[in-house]
């Protein structure tokens, strides 16, 4: 009997392991593809620590806005953690995958991270690039992604206007003019951040990328040979990260307090000091005071104090025919 009973209690144990295994599928920003893939085994750990359960996390990375039209056609993701949060907004308005009060659910709006637009240049700046108005300057050409697809593009886009906007003041022709040479400067309009990434690098067009100040530390540290070089302008835009549980998927798959304890957890301290050492900006107080110095300061505003909401920005600025495609217009007309 003792020669059955230790096999067959090694089989109940791998059968009860195989039970308790859960699997979350994260879908996330183009650019977010190595940070999950650093924070996420901390997670893992941490669960299983906690729970006993063992976890596999699996990601899928595109432009936001693509990613939310996956998800709404079919795509079980269990959670998303988005860079803009129109494109969580409208997995409730189009789909009704999670309730219209999900930033309530989370602190910080749901947003457990935020960052803010930056400039990569070429080695010794040659453009001399400091402002967003240098951006115009002559001959100078920018790459970053299209904001149709892409919310990394909408807060260059939106940073870029609002800059305008203080510029010109009460002269409206003047903002819309500027904006307009502001993307007829655009070398290739890709559909993420990360394809705007090689773009720039790989096949080395343009002066300027734009992106998120995170990918550009992010990349002056991955290619240390080529001597690029960031620049914050004085004048930004608020970039928050929101994240949210999809409740209709999370019911179906079973994963439901999975996914809210991953979320819970970008907030711990641990995981907020493995954000800012992909230099995002955080909310942990002890970690911003450790990593304060990797941040240069500027004038941050908030999209909703500029613009209005987030739904009418939307209206107004990217829907089909709105201001964005006039300004793209008539910027091409400028050629």
């Amino acid at each position: 009997m003792r020669r059955l009973w230790i096999p067959l209690a090694l089989v109940v144990a791998q059968l009860t392991s195989t039970v308790q295994a859960k699997e979350l599928l994260n879908s996330s920003y183009d650019i977010a593809r190595e940070l999950f893939a650093d924070i996420n085994p901390l997670f893992v750990e941490h669960w299983q620590q906690q729970s006993g359960e063992t976890l596999t996390i699996n990601q899928s990375h595109g432009g936001s806005s693509r990613q939310a039209q996956a998800i709404i056609q079919g795509l079980r993701a269990d959670v998303v953690t988005f860079n803009q949060s129109t494109d969580i907004d409208i997995l409730h308005q189009r789909g009704n995958l999670l309730p219209e009060n999900w930033r309530e659910r989370l602190p910080n709006n749901a947003s457990p991270y935020y960052s803010t637009m930056a400039f990569l240049v070429r080695k010794g700046n040659p453009k001399g690039i400091e402002t967003w108005e240098d951006l115009t300057k002559e001959g100078v050409t920018l790459v970053f992604p299209n904001p149709k697809t892409s919310g990394n593009a909408r807060y260059t886009y939106l940073a870029a206007y609002g800059d305008a906007l203080q510029r010109f003041g009460d002269d409206r022709a003047g903002v819309r003019a500027w904006v307009a040479e502001f993307l007829s400067r655009v070398a290739v309009f890709d559909t993420g951040g990360r394809g705007a990434t090689t773009s720039f690098i790989d096949r080395n067009l343009g002066d300027v990328l734009i992106t998120f100040e995170s990918e550009v530390n992010n990349i002056i540290k991955q290619y240390p040979d080529l001597g690029l070089e960031r620049v914050v302008p004085p004048t930004n835009v608020l970039a928050e990260f929101p994240v949210a549980w999809i409740d209709r998927n999370v019911a179906r798959n079973g994963t439901e307090q999975q996914a809210k304890a991953y979320l819970e957890f970008l907030y711990s301290e641990q995981a907020q000091r493995r954000l800012a050492s992909f230099y995002y900006r955080v909310h942990h107080e002890a970690v911003k005071a450790d990593v304060a110095d990797q941040f240069p300061a500027t004038e941050l505003f908030h999209v909703e104090d500029v613009f209005g909401s987030w739904e009418q920005v939307n209206i107004e600025h990217f829907a089909n025919n709105a201001e964005l495609d006039k300004l793209l217009s008539e910027g091409r007309r400028r050629r």
